[in-house]
């Protein structure tokens, strides 16, 4: 099945929360003050001429918040600052009839502020130890005495760059209060009861009195999961104080420059391998950037701890991760969290290993793969770990890879300024929330007398087709035809407490919510039914709208046997409700069981590089990606190809930065446009782009036995920098190491393929021995 709204988004139909405004009255809009420091004291602020400008309502302060005048969970992250943290930050919004109003006079707002110390990158903070948050340490075996009993040792270091979500729609939200003072916030939100909370908390009123709705988002990919709440309360608190409607949303500049991104990582690592290329120690620090704030970092640390091993059994580990403090927006979740930066640590390894012990990059990844009944460091025990080696042999076979290997070597043998590259690589990414109180869902599913069916979950939908999903487990759970199923926007009035809609868990969680909720009704119908047909209640079957009994050849419509429960009065409506079962974690000790299941991906990607620029071409990419039993396959190809999209962007073009030198504008981000951010086009899209379904159901207990789709894909795009960096490799003299930076941007690629270029540089002279 299509998306539900495909139709509505390609014609313009779907409406988003800023179409609504338009449709109220009175409505005000807002425009933050900012200010272009990156660490400054505020003097004094005086918005005395801005209120007497026409159309402004209200100028909102720190003084205005009846509540907590902070929108983060350790305090860390004031609505309203009197120090400004990072280049740009709002520290004022103006009310006003118009946008052009409100612009004007934040213009006029009088302030002045001191300049003080700051920090803009991971190197900076390490050096001044400017740290923030938890230290985590993932553990197993003795690495040290492994390291040094091994017969190979290699180390290395990588800066991993972060990403811009760069969502089509940016932050918006829009507030009302009736006349009974109850909170109405429609937003662009991924996580609605957070929103709830944090609005109630800004305001210092109950949760009860706030209602966070969202009816669906141009875009999220962690963007919006805490991200949205400053500017919800933003607009709670103005519509509160002038009793009219507020509008916030952000043009692309102020999102850019107000918003979190995914923070880059440092890493530096020190490996031990034996003669066959098995790794037998690894030690490592990764230190995330986590922007002023706290967040979502430590999260975020956790989850590349966690998946540091990617596909790989690693028998001595240890690891550090800990959160740089920096004058940055406060860097928050982003598809995949932490999993991409932990896997390009190993993946990074194992290409230099390859090269140092003359093997090839597809046989050292694949000796390293888990094999059944081994665990990951935390301590969780792999499981179907035999699928990764069945779809790494099945990709090389449907992707020719072996012959397509000895065809690239032939083309860069004749070609001396033209090289071609193909990598295989894998990805095994743990599916739950880290945090254990997450994993749970709830749903409601109203039934109405003429048989139609409404559906109300947790979960927000920002484009992956969740809500399609959660149309066809209905369908399914129900029996009846996907035509009598409708899906209400997600409300927290209707499903109260929900988690973000994030970590690839949203079709399990809400699926399991939804699906509890039919089964219920299911259960009060079945006895109707079975009086109506004489049989028994659990021979009962609904299927296609017909109710049937096993063993008669007598039916019921669905409709009539809804008629007839409500007759009885039978309720006609459940709460459902859903939690991962078995998942415990210990953040302490980093060990226990912390995944529901591991899905799955492989991919070979081929590129070819211009040996005078660095620039390139992806020439073909072919994903095999574990789906388990597809909820929806067409929507899971669109995930997985979007999701290999923003990675291959992430790894390769998209380069954020930020002006590092002692001038004025010191923190400015200097990305802060399509035309200085480089976004993944149709233009680098692979020329020819070949996706396949793993279709193998899982026995888990996940929902039909489907897997999740959302994030797990993006890592794949890590075959195309490791095909780069064969290519690269291919412009000098066999053997050679190619150290490659994230992102590898062409001038990347350039100054890496012209090092190999350059004579080897001569063998350090042994150190003279010290005369007795």
């Amino acid at each position: 099945m299509p998306h539900d709204a495909a139709w509505e988004h390609v014609t313009g139909r779907a409406l988003y929360t800023d179409d609504l405004p338009h449709r109220s009255a009175h409505v005000l809009h807002a425009w933050p003050l900012q200010v272009f420091a990156a660490h400054a004291r505020i003097d004094s602020l005086d918005a005395s001429a801005a209120r007497t400008m026409p159309g402004v309502a209200r100028v909102l302060t720190s003084e205005d918040v009846p509540g907590l005048n902070d929108f983060g969970e350790l305090g860390d992250e004031p609505l309203f600052p009197t120090e400004v943290q990072f280049h740009g930050q709002a520290v004022a919004w103006v009310l006003a009839d118009t946008l052009e109003q409100a612009r004007l006079a934040s213009e006029a707002i009088e302030i002045s502020y001191t300049e003080l110390p700051s920090i803009i990158t991971i190197q900076e903070a390490i050096a001044a130890e400017q740290f923030q948050g938890p230290q985590a340490t993932l553990q197993r075996g003795d690495a040290d005495t492994a390291l040094a009993s091994a017969p190979h040792r290699l180390s290395g270091g990588i800066d991993i760059q972060g990403q811009e979500h760069f969502y089509l729609e940016t932050q918006v939200s829009f507030a009302t209060v009736d006349e009974g003072g109850q909170v109405f916030i429609q937003s662009s939100t991924q996580a609605p009861s957070h929103t709830q909370e944090v609005v109630a908390r800004v305001l210092g009123i109950d949760a009860s009195q706030v209602t966070v709705q969202c009816l669906r988002m141009g875009g999220g990919f962690g963007g919006k999961e805490t991200n949205a709440n400053p500017f919800a309360a933003v607009a709670a608190l103005g519509a509160v104080l002038t009793g009219r409607p507020v509008n916030v949303r952000l043009n692309r500049t102020q999102d850019l420059t107000l918003t979190g991104k995914r923070g880059g990582f440092h890493a530096t690592w020190e490996a031990g391998l034996d003669d066959e290329g098995h790794i037998l120690a690894l030690k490592a620090v990764m230190t995330a950037d986590g922007g002023f704030s706290i967040d979502l970092s430590p999260a975020v640390v956790s989850r590349a701890l966690c998946h540091i091993d990617n596909a790989y059994y690693l028998p001595n580990v240890h690891v550090t991760g800990r959160i740089a403090r920096t004058n940055k927006t406060s860097h928050t979740a982003f598809r995949g969290f932490g999993a991409p930066s932990g896997m390009i640590v190993t993946e990074d390894l194992l290409g230099q290993a390859a090269t140092k012990l003359g093997l090839t990059h597809e046989e050292i990844r694949r000796r390293n793969f888990y094999a059944p009944g081994q665990s990951t460091p935390y301590g969780q025990v792999v499981s179907q770990a035999t699928r990764m080696n069945d779809m790494w042999e099945q990709l090389k076979d449907t992707s020719g890879y072996d012959a397509r290997m000895r065809e690239v070597a032939d083309f860069n043998a004749a070609h001396q300024h033209v090289k071609r590259g193909l990598a295989i690589t894998p990805v095994k990414f743990g599916v739950s929330f880290n945090k254990p109180v997450l994993n749970q869902a709830g749903a409601l599913v109203l039934i109405y007398r003429d048989g139609s069916v409404l559906i109300n979950h947790g979960g927000t939908e920002m484009g992956q087709g969740l809500h399609q999903k959660m149309l066809q487990v209905a369908a399914s759970a129900l029996g009846v035809p996907l035509r009598r199923v409708r899906l209400a926007p997600t409300r927290t009035d209707k499903v109260p407490n929900s988690s973000a809609t994030s970590a690839s868990t949203g079709s399990d969680l809400n699926g399991g919510a939804v699906k509890n909720a039919c089964e219920l009704i299911l259960d009060r119908l079945a006895p109707v039914a079975a009086s109506q047909l004489g049989v028994h209640p659990n021979d009962v079957r609904i299927t296609g709208g017909v109710v049937s009994g096993l063993g008669t050849g007598r039916t019921l419509e669905w409709a009539d046997l809804v008629e007839t429960a409500y007759q009885q009065r039978v309720s006609l409506s459940a709460a459902g409700y859903y939690r991962t079962e078995g998942l415990h974690f210990d953040p302490s000790t980093y060990q226990g069981h912390a995944f529901k299941y591991y899905s799955r991906g492989v991919a070979v990607a081929e590129v070819e590089v211009n040996g005078f620029t660095g620039a390139y071409t992806t020439r073909q990419v072919d994903l095999l990606h574990d789906v388990g039993s597809s909820l929806s396959p067409l929507i899971d190809l669109g995930q997985i190809e979007g999701a290999f999209v923003q990675g291959a962007g992430w790894l390769t073009q998209e380069d954020l930065r930020w002006d590092t030198s002692d001038g004025p504008n010191r923190g400015k981000l200097l990305t802060q446009a399509a035309s200085t951010y480089k976004l993944p086009s149709f233009s680098e899209l692979p020329q020819q782009f070949n996706v396949d379904l793993y279709i193998h159901p899982t026995d888990d207990g996940s929902i039909y036995g489907s897997k999740a789709v959302g994030e797990p894909p993006l890592m794949l795009a890590i075959a195309v920098r490791e095909a780069l960096r064969a290519a690269a490799a291919a412009f000098g003299e066999p053997g050679r190491q190619v150290e490659l930076p994230s992102p590898a941007t062409p001038e990347a690629v350039y100054w890496a393929l012209d090092a190999v270029r350059q004579p080897a540089p001569a063998p350090a002279p042994a150190p003279a021995l010290a005369a007795d």
